[in-house]
């Protein structure tokens, strides 16, 4: 799977592979400015102290301040009654994960459980309108015997049985986890087991006894990202010093994560060490008892699946002596380099198509695609005659998306289809015949009779045409009066497409509101070349595209500045400094959540040095030149028509980090603007560690926008 939202993920299998960039542009020579000089006079530099006391206390008088605000106003505590009890509803269709021991699992919470169950079924019981669970795990009962605050951050099982897993806890909602070894037949963790204790890594089973980790085996043994760089063999019952080092990276790297590769057996065909360079630029290294071989390809090609001794890769570049282009997906027998082996063509997306993630089941690959925009699958073969494929009868016109994990005893996988005003549906295929059954149907959480989704194009600042979706009335006045919440995103290859929130629908469609997304450079929504299209030096062509839709807004007198308000999160927030502080006079409402915002000094505070691929690195002056005409932060001046802002973040982010929101209200503050600010304590990067704190979230939102646009 290729889409990250500012993400290393915790634990390594083949679907959650860290992706491969673009190389840095800064000439060899060109002196670096040493990062100790970089905004060592902002005022501000106390708040990246994150849980200091002064810090803190700031954030919590914030909080006091502005919750009086919104929590104050007559229509909050509605707000968030419906979304939270569209966030507790029973009657929410569970997503399931087949598992090797034959049961579908699935992660639930609700009211009761805050925390959550793990939680399994059968497939027949699952068909039926109340299938019978069992819990493996209740997250709620563990924190209370353990006094602590867990939040689940999944598992990993090893295969076939998938009996014995690994399952990752969070404190509060940090990237930081703690690993530890469970037996799902007894539903106990492991007496004498696996534990790794807190901190960002990485890890995969080898075998019953053995597992490939990368962590901070020595006190600051991370990249400058904060990521493991060395992996190591962990053999049941040895300490973590006693660990085998099977591969090292450098420092500078962002991370490396190990690869094991199984057949549909769970047997062992390839080990590897993916070695993330920068965060698009990565090398592969083929693991083996004689050592590491680095394998010959391009530094930017992710890894997507295995089947029938076939390695199917994605590529993010030309590789024209290999006949291969941006967006192809190919494949190579990793195991055949000494005889020459050749890549092969498997698929070639058109020019409005993007391939958005690729999966396995016993016989056949899946891929889920984007065709401008709207989904489809498709269902791949190796026979005699190479690759075939064919695509699955599912419903048109709508985002389609891997319901959970595949089946690997059998062909059988789950998908979803959903869109803006259609309730997500669950289909179970058999992607060798391709039979498909609609097994589940999300009831409707708001009237969505009274709305049409429309798509339009608008034409950007270099000519560039950028689509959208709009979900409006359908009995619209086009005189400019619609209250219109504009969301984007715009980065890390990730594409926003059609969905379905019940929240969204109940607290702002049913109420009268019109919702638009834009689908500007920098995602993926057309492969690889619409992301680079917006890396580094060509940053600004993602902002202009978002303007040229909020200009396009206006002239099709949809709505107007005084009702169009913009909403985005982490790189999101980025996007959404850049509109306050370049175009402030398109809109009424800006909603800044868990944001960047100090892009001079972005890469020393969280995870910011793993994402210098993206945006640049500051502290190359070239770069540093080009963050510098749209950093919101250094360009937050007085005496502008900036419209109260409210900004949200969370005090366990450990990603973005809470010092970017922190550092954009106290200097808004300073410059005599209004601006609301709400910390969570909890929650990570999410901000928001359960579905009451979700529900308290989006009800400040929506109060937020109601008062800046609906009023």
């Amino acid at each position: 799977m290729r889409k990250l939202l500012l993400t290393l993920l915790a634990s390594t299998s083949l679907m959650t592979l860290t992706p491969a960039i673009a190389a840095d542009s800064a000439k060899p020579t060109e002196a670096r400015t040493p990062l100790s000089e970089l905004g060592k006079d902002d005022p501000y530099l106390w708040m990246e102290e994150i849980e200091g006391t002064r810090a803190l206390d700031w954030a919590k008088a914030q909080n006091t301040r502005s919750l009086g605000v919104l929590q104050g106003d007559p229509r909050y505590a509605d707000l968030e009654a419906k979304a939270l009890a569209i966030l507790n509803a029973k009657d929410r269709v569970p997503g399931v994960s087949f598992a090797g021991d034959g049961t579908l699992r699935n992660f639930w919470q609700d009211a009761e459980h805050v925390r959550g169950l793990w939680r399994r079924t059968t497939l027949d019981s699952y068909r039926t309108a109340e299938p019978a669970w069992e819990t493996i795990l209740d997250i709620d009962a563990l924190s209370k015997a353990e006094n602590a605050n867990w939040v689940f951050k999944g598992v990993s099982c090893l295969p076939p049985d998938e009996t014995r897993c690994l399952v990752t806890l969070s404190n509060g909602g940090k990237d930081a986890v703690t690993v530890r070894e469970f037996d799902t037949t007894t539903r106990s963790f492991v007496d004498g087991g696996f534990v790794l204790p807190e901190g960002k890594q990485n890890y995969a089973w080898l075998d019953k006894d053995t597992l490939l980790v990368g962590r901070e085996w020595t006190p600051g043994e991370l990249t400058d990202s904060g990521y493991a760089y060395v992996l190591k063999t962990l053999k049941r019952g040895q300490t973590l010093d006693q660990a085998v080092e099977v591969y090292r990276g450098q420092k500078t790297d962002v991370s490396v994560s190990p690869v094991v590769l199984r057949d549909a057996d769970g047997k062992v065909v390839a080990v590897m060490a993916h070695r993330g360079v920068t965060f698009f630029e990565s090398e592969h290294y083929l693991i083996t008892d004689k050592g590491a071989t680095k394998l010959p390809l391009p530094a930017k090609v992710s890894l997507q699946a295995y089947l029938k001794g076939r390695f199917v890769f994605q590529l993010e570049q030309d590789w024209p002596e290999k006949g291969l282009k941006t967006g192809d997906l190919f494949d190579y027998d990793i195991h055949a380099l000494a005889v020459g082996a050749k890549p092969s063509l498997v698929f070639r997306p058109g020019p409005r198509q993007s391939v958005e993630n690729v999966t396995t089941t016993r016989n056949r690959m899946v891929v889920s695609l984007l065709d401008n925009v709207k989904g489809a699958a498709l269902s791949f073969d190796y026979g005699a005659k190479g690759w075939t494929h064919a695509k699955l009868d599912l419903p048109t016109n709508e985002s389609i998306g891997f319901g959970g994990a595949p089946s690997e005893r059998d062909d059988r996988i789950f998908f979803t289809v959903t869109g803006y005003l259609t309730p997500t549906t669950y289909w179970l295929a058999d992607a060798a015949s391709g039979s498909l059954e609609q097994v589940k149907a999300s009831p409707a959480r708001f009237d969505a009779g009274a709305h049409v989704v429309e798509q339009f194009e608008a034409t950007s600042s270099d000519g560039v045409k950028i689509p959208y979706f709009v979900v409006r009335p359908k009995g619209l006045k086009y005189d400019g009066s619609a209250p219109t919440l504009l969301y984007a995103y715009g980065g890390f290859q990730v594409s926003m497409t059609p969905a379905y929130s019940g929240v969204m629908g109940k607290l702002w469609l049913e109420r009268g509101g019109t919702y638009v997304v834009a689908n500007i450079r920098g995602g993926g929504e057309f492969g690889p070349a619409w992301h680079e299209a917006a890396l580094k030096a060509n940053r600004q062509k993602a902002y202009d595209d978002f303007f040229a839709v909020s200009q396009d807004l206006i002239a099709r007198k949809i709505t107007s500045p005084r009702r169009l308000g913009i909403m985005g999160g982490s790189n999101g927030g980025l996007l959404m400094g850049v509109a306050l502080t370049q175009r402030p006079e398109l809109y009424n409402a800006v909603v800044v959540q868990v944001p960047l915002f100090d892009m001079i000094r972005y890469s020393q505070i969280g995870a910011g040095a793993s994402w210098r691929g993206e945006y640049g690195d500051p502290a190359i002056p070239s770069e540093r030149a080009v963050i510098a005409k749209y950093d919101p932060y250094s360009n937050l001046k007085a005496g502008q028509k900036y419209p109260e802002v409210f900004i949200e973040t969370s005090t366990k982010d450990d990603r973005v980090h809470p010092a970017h929101a922190r550092k954009a209200a106290a200097r808004l503050e300073e410059l005599g603007y209004g601006v609301l600010y709400y910390e969570n304590i909890d929650g990570g990067h999410a901000a928001s560690a359960n579905l009451a704190e979700t529900a308290r979230r989006q009800a400040l939102e929506y109060v937020y926008l109601t008062r800046r646009l609906m009023d």
